[in-house]
C-alpha cells in the first residue's frame, strides 16, 4: 500500500470521521446488541463490576489506606480512605475524600480520576489527576486532606500528559506542557521544573531539557529522614534511561551526577540501597552479570565508584523475576517458575545479605498449593514499617488479601471474595506448545465441562507478564456459559524475563506470532477446541497480535476480537504516543527496519479473497495513546474489500476502552456476544447472568 486514502480518518474529531464512526458503532449496536440475551449477559457483568463484596484494594501512605471505589451509585468513583484497624472489619468505616461524580456534575465535565500523588512525610496535600473522558492527559491540582477541599490558589494545571512530584509544601517538580517545543514527539514532557508555591508557572525554573526524540523526562524528590535526595531521569527511549542524582551547592546551584547503571537496567532507591535488574548482560569490575539479575549496592559508594553489588536473584531457564517491593527494612521479591509464583525476603545486616523464602500464604492458611494461582505483593508501607498485604487469586479462585509483617508469624486473612461464577467441576491445566523455532511456549487452558467455543488471549510485549488470576467478567460472561478460556504466555513478554522478551523485538517480533499461532494449532491438535470454535481477543499490542493473527494465519480461527489496537505500522510512531515504541517494534522512517515491519503491519496486509473470518475491532475516541485512526482505517479497508468486519468506538474511555462500569459492561457485553454468535452454531444457551448473580470480584 503506497498511499493511505483512508487517513482522513486519523483525524479524531472531524465531522466526517465522527459521522463515519457513528454509522458502523450504530450498525455494530444494532446487529449485537439487541434482545434479551444481550441484555441478560451486560447486566451480568455490571453486577460484577458493581458488586459491593469485591475486594476494595488500596494504597497505603501513612497510617491510612487509600482506595478509590466505584459502584452502581458512584460510577465515577469514591477518593476514600480509612486506617488498617478498620479495614480488618467485615463493614470498614471510610472517611470520603472526593466524590468524583459530584464533582463531575458540579462542574459539567466527564471526569474520570487518574490518580493522586501525595506529600510525604506529612500527607496533608496532594496532587490529584483527572482526565475528561478517561484520556491519559489529565488536569492537576492540590487537595487539603485535612479540610478534604481543593487548595485555593494552590498548584494546578491545565490538561497535559503531566508529570508532578513533591518537594516540600512549597515546591513541586513539573513537567508540562509549557508551550511549542516543551514536549517530546511522544507527547510526554522534554523539560522538567521547579515551581515554587505563590508564583506564577512562567517562573517556574528548569532543573532538565531532554531532546525532542527522547520519549520523557522526570525529575523525582525522596524525602526519606536522613536518606533526602533528587533524581533527574532522562528516558532516551522506552527501555533507556539516563539517571542522575541532582545535587545542590551551598550557593544554591545544582549539578548532575550520573548513576553509573546500565541505560537499559530497572532501578530503585530505598534509603541507603540502590537496587540494579539487569536487562542485558553487563560487566563490571571484570564481572559479568547476567540479564534478568537483582543487585544491590550502597548507593553513596557505587555513585563514588566503588562498592561491590551484591546478587539477590539470578534467573535459570525456567525462573525470573517479575516484581519486587521494599517494607521498611526487607525486600520482598516475586518469581515465576514456569509462570507460577512465589515470594522471597532478602534483608540487608551487618554482615551482608540474607536470603530466603516468604511464607507463602496459601499454604499457610490452608495447605494448599498455587497449581493455579498467583500471588503478588498487592502493597507496602517502606517508610513506616515491615508490614505487607499479599494477593492470591486464580482463574478459578477469587481473591485472597492477607496481612502480615516480616518476622512475625504467618499473614492473616483480612478480606476474602465469594466466586462470581460458579467454577464447579471446570479444570485448570498447563500446556506446552512448540512454536515455529522449536522453543516451547506455556499455555493454560480454563476449561468447565462440556464442549463450549474456546476464547484464546495473549500479549506478548515491553517484558509484561500475564499471570493467572480471577476474572469475573470472563467468568460470568464466558466461563459459565460453558465456553473455555486459554492464556498463552508467548514471547515479548515478561514471563521468563528479558531474554524472553528479547526474542520478540523489533526484527525478533513474528516469534510472538508464532508462539500464539503454536498455541493455537496445538489447541486443535489436542482435541480441546476446532478450528470453527477458536476466538481470540487482545488488547493494545494484544490488540496488534490479533490484527497479525487475522492477517497471517486467518484459517485458524473462528472469530477475532482487536481492542484499541496498534495497527498501521508505517505510521504508528506519528499518531499520538506512538513514537515512544519504537525501542520495541523498530523505526519505519528506517528502510531496514521497515522492511521487517511491512511484513507484519495489519493494515499494510489487507488483502482481497483471503479466508478472514469475521472480526469486530474496539477502540476510544479519547484514545491519546494509541490513535483510534488505527482500528477506523483497518475497518475502512477491510470494507472496502467486502469482508465481515464489525467497529464499535466508545466516545470515552481512553486506552481502557471505557469510563465507568456502565460503558465497560456494554463493551464486554459486546466483545463475548460477537464471539459467542460466531463460534456457536447456531448461537445457543442463556447467559449465566440471567440467574441469581453470586457475589464475588469484580474483573480489572
Amino acid at each position: 500500500m503506497t498511499d493511505d486514502p483512508y487517513r482522513w480518518l486519523e483525524d479524531v474529531d472531524a465531522p466526517g470521521a465522527l459521522d463515519w464512526v457513528r454509522g458502523r458503532s450504530d450498525r455494530t449496536v444494532a446487529e449485537l446488541a439487541g434482545g434479551p440475551r444481550f441484555a441478560a449477559l451486560r447486566d451480568g457483568i455490571r453486577q460484577v463490576l458493581d458488586d459491593e463484596n469485591r475486594i476494595p484494594f488500596t494504597t497505603w501512605r501513612g497510617e491510612h489506606l487509600y482506595n478509590l471505589w466505584k459502584d452502581r451509585d458512584h460510577p465515577r468513583g469514591l477518593w476514600r480512605r480509612t486506617t488498617l484497624a478498620e479495614y480488618r472489619t467485615l463493614q470498614p468505616r471510610w472517611e470520603v475524600l472526593l466524590d468524583v461524580d459530584l464533582l463531575a456534575e458540579r462542574e459539567g465535565e466527564s471526569w474520570v480520576w487518574q490518580g493522586a500523588t501525595v506529600l510525604r512525610p506529612g500527607y496533608q496535600r496532594c496532587l490529584i489527576s483527572l482526565s475528561r473522558g478517561g484520556a491519559d492527559a489529565s488536569v492537576v491540582r492540590e487537595f487539603d486532606l485535612t479540610s478534604l477541599t481543593f487548595v485555593a490558589d494552590g498548584f494546578t494545571l491545565p490538561e497535559a500528559k503531566s508529570e508532578v512530584g513533591w518537594i516540600d509544601l512549597d515546591r513541586i517538580y513539573v513537567g508540562t506542557d509549557f508551550g511549542p517545543g516543551s514536549l517530546t514527539s511522544s507527547g510526554y514532557p522534554r523539560v522538567v521544573k521547579q515551581w515554587r508555591r505563590g508564583t506564577p508557572l512562567s517562573e517556574a525554573t528548569v532543573v532538565f531539557e531532554g531532546a525532542i526524540d527522547d520519549v520523557a523526562v522526570s525529575a523525582v524528590h525522596d524525602p526519606t529522614p536522613g536518606f533526602e535526595r533528587d533524581v533527574v531521569s532522562r528516558w532516551r527511549d522506552f527501555f533507556s534511561v539516563q539517571r542522575h542524582l541532582r545535587v545542590v551547592g551551598p550557593d544554591g546551584g545544582a549539578r548532575l551526577v550520573p548513576i553509573p547503571v546500565p541505560d537499559d537496567a530497572v532501578v530503585d532507591l530505598h534509603r541507603e540501597w540502590l537496587l540494579i535488574r539487569t536487562r542485558t548482560p553487563w560487566t563490571r569490575d571484570a564481572i559479568t552479570y547476567p540479564a534478568g539479575c537483582l543487585l544491590a549496592v550502597r548507593l553513596e559508594e557505587f555513585v563514588a565508584g566503588g562498592g561491590e553489588p551484591t546478587v539477590l536473584f539470578e534467573p535459570v531457564p525456567d525462573t525470573s523475576l517479575t516484581d519486587h517491593s521494599w517494607t521498611r527494612n526487607h525486600l520482598i521479591m516475586t518469581v515465576l517458575s514456569d509462570v507460577r509464583s512465589r515470594q522471597l525476603l532478602a534483608t540487608p545486616g551487618e554482615h551482608g545479605w540474607t536470603l530466603g523464602p516468604l511464607v507463602d500464604p496459601a499454604a499457610a492458611a490452608d495447605g494448599a498449593g498455587l497449581a493455579e494461582g498467583h500471588t503478588e505483593v498487592a502493597d507496602t508501607n517502606p517508610d513506616h514499617t515491615d508490614e505487607y498485604l499479599l494477593s492470591t487469586s486464580g482463574y478459578t479462585r477469587p481473591a485472597t488479601l492477607r496481612h502480615g509483617t516480616v518476622g512475625a508469624d504467618g499473614p492473616e486473612i483480612l478480606k476474602e471474595e465469594p466466586a462470581f461464577f460458579d467454577a464447579e467441576g471446570m479444570s485448570v491445566r498447563q500446556f506446552f506448545a512448540v512454536s515455529a523455532d522449536g522453543t516451547r511456549v506455556p499455555y493454560f487452558v480454563v476449561a468447565p465441562p462440556g464442549d463450549g467455543p474456546t476464547l484464546l488471549t495473549g500479549y506478548g510485549g515491553f517484558e509484561l507478564a500475564n499471570t493467572p488470576r480471577y476474572s469475573g467478567v470472563i467468568g460470568r460472561g464466558w466461563l459459565s456459559r460453558g465456553g473455555r478460556y486459554v492464556v498463552a504466555n508467548i514471547r515479548g513478554g515478561g514471563e521468563y524475563g528479558p531474554a524472553w522478551h528479547h526474542a520478540a523485538m523489533r526484527e525478533r517480533r513474528p516469534r510472538a506470532y508464532e508462539d500464539f499461532a503454536a498455541v493455537a494449532t496445538d489447541l486443535v491438535e489436542r482435541g480441546i477446541t476446532t478450528r470453527q470454535r477458536l476466538g481470540i481477543e487482545g488488547a493494545s499490542n494484544g490488540g496488534l497480535l490479533t490484527g497479525v493473527m487475522l492477517t497471517r494465519y486467518p484459517r485458524l480461527f473462528g472469530a477475532i476480537v482487536s481492542q484499541v489496537p496498534l495497527l498501521d505500522l508505517r505510521h504508528y510512531h506519528e499518531l499520538l504516543a506512538g513514537a515512544s515504541w519504537m525501542a520495541e517494534y523498530g523505526d519505519p522512517d528506517d528502510p531496514a527496519d521497515w522492511a521487517y515491519l511491512s511484513e507484519f503491519s495489519p493494515y499494510h496486509n489487507v488483502r482481497a479473497g483471503q479466508p478472514y473470518p469475521p472480526v469486530l475491532f474496539v477502540t476510544s475516541t479519547r484514545d491519546d495513546r494509541v490513535h483510534p485512526g488505527h482500528a477506523r482505517k483497518m475497518v475502512a479497508r477491510m470494507d472496502e474489500l467486502g469482508y465481515d468486519v464489525h467497529y464499535y468506538e466508545n466516545v470515552e474511555g481512553g486506552h481502557g476502552g471505557a469510563a465507568d462500569n456502565a460503558q465497560l459492561s456494554f463493551k464486554w457485553a459486546l466483545v463475548l456476544e460477537f464471539l459467542w454468535q460466531h463460534l456457536t452454531v447456531p448461537p445457543h444457551d442463556t447467559p449465566a447472568a440471567t440467574a441469581a448473580p453470586a457475589p464475588g470480584r469484580a474483573a480489572d
